[in-house]
């Protein structure tokens, strides 16, 4: 049971509408209008698939990430890139305190901003994801 959505604001369901959030009991519910029956589904089903998405997208790419998030954070030490890259190993766990703290506002209004969106159906299941396009992909491949 979650007491976040952490894409809250950031889903839309099939026909790109707006999907809300609402709480029920402490829990937090995406609901979803399937023709003007609002089916709640648990926030928590949606993030998982959501942050295993993020999981197999980051596969491989671990080296790249640390040097980013070295950069970003103008921290380019030995010891700032073992505590990354053991954050990375141990992934699973982030995810898990993720879900247990949410995402703060600031940061889903950003992802917002750069059109990270999540697509659901009306039984919660995730049929995309919608994140910008890193520059240097330079839209190849469209």
């Amino acid at each position: 049971m979650s007491q976040h959505a952490l894409f809250e604001g950031l889903v839309v369901d099939e026909f790109d509408r707006p999907v809300e959030v609402r709480r029920v009991g402490g829990e937090a519910f995406y609901v979803v209008d399937d023709d003007g029956f609002m089916r709640h589904i648990e926030s928590e089903q949606v993030d998982r698939q959501v942050l295993e998405h993020m999981r197999r997208m980051m596969e491989g790419h671990e080296e790249a990430i640390s040097l980013s998030t070295m950069k970003m954070l103008g921290q380019e030490d030995i010891f700032t890139k073992a505590a990354i890259e053991a954050s990375l190993k141990n992934i699973e766990a982030q995810f898990e305190a993720l879900l247990q703290m949410g995402l703060p506002e600031e940061v889903r209004a950003y992802l917002g901003m750069v059109g990270f969106r999540v697509v659901v159906d009306v039984h919660g299941n995730v049929l995309r994801v919608e994140q910008p396009a890193r520059a240097d992909e330079g839209g190849e491949g469209e």
